[in-house]
């Protein structure tokens, strides 16, 4: 059985697609009784598109899969805690669980309010934390 660090490992494969390609390196995979049936990365400058984070992107692309608006049966992990946006999608899509790497102390969701996610989604925090973060801190040092 392949567990949460292994599916986080394929969200930062897909982070540091981003990285290479000067996007915020967030990545992120959805994942159905553990498979994986969805998987992108920030895409808002290739796209020229604020709302184009790698969950919309994955959301997106797992329901096309899926066939259905609805995720209730799947687990996303992302590198990077949720945004608002995103949280608010994730509620929609009334996904399972979320499962991220590092915390965002600017702008991730749960600093406004942990509500914004579905009641029902089940929250797993810090997994690989200290890479997801590393490769965030890289990726801005690297801008300054």
């Amino acid at each position: 059985m392949l567990d949460d660090e292994y599916f986080m490992r394929q969200a930062l494969q897909e982070a540091h697609k981003a990285f290479d390609a000067d996007e915020v390196p967030v990545g992120a995979v959805i994942v159905a009784d553990q498979r994986i049936v969805a998987r992108s990365h920030n895409l808002t400058e290739m796209l020229n598109d604020v709302t184009a984070h790698a969950e919309m992107q994955v959301v997106t692309a797992a329901a096309n899969v899926l066939g259905g608006k609805y995720l209730t049966d799947c687990t996303l992990y992302v590198t990077v805690e949720p945004c608002p946006m995103c949280a608010g999608a994730l509620r929609w899509a009334q996904i399972s669980r979320v499962v991220y790497g590092a915390a965002d102390e600017k702008r991730g969701y749960s600093r406004i309010s942990s509500f914004l996610l579905h009641p029902k989604t089940i929250v797993t925090a810090g997994v690989l934390a200290d890479e997801c973060a590393d490769l965030m801190k890289l990726f801005f040092s690297r801008c300054r």
